[in-house]
């Protein structure tokens, strides 16, 4: 059974920063395109940034390029997201996908406020 569990989400002030990861597990977590995602309150979902199964080929949306870096260590089936300078529309429901198919988890809630 595939298992994608978020966690490092919380409450910051903006300019701050937050470390997600996303614990893989029941699938080749090596073999897999990854990506991230997030929904904001009463918005649709959007895709955030991608990596390919290597890790050396990350891709971001416009909204946080240069901001956040995604990452992944494939020894450890853990993929991240290290979000910098965030801002209050970074508010969102975080979630990590695996990019091929309809896999992903539950989500971390991210905060940015004052």
């Amino acid at each position: 059974e595939v298992q994608l569990v978020e966690s490092g989400g919380g409450l910051v002030q903006p300019g701050g920063s937050l470390r997600l990861s996303c614990a893989a597990s029941g699938f080749a977590f090596s073999s897999h395109v990854m990506n991230w995602h997030r929904q904001a309150p009463g918005k649709g979902p959007e895709w955030v940034a991608s990596i390919n199964s290597g890790g050396t080929i990350p891709t971001y949306a416009d909204s946080v390029m240069g901001r956040f870096t995604i990452s992944r260590d494939n020894a450890k089936n853990t993929l991240y997201l290290q979000m910098d300078s965030l801002k209050p529309e970074d508010t969102a429901v975080y979630y990590c996908k695996i990019s091929s198919t309809f896999d992903r988890g539950q989500g971390t809630q991210v905060t940015v406020s004052s």
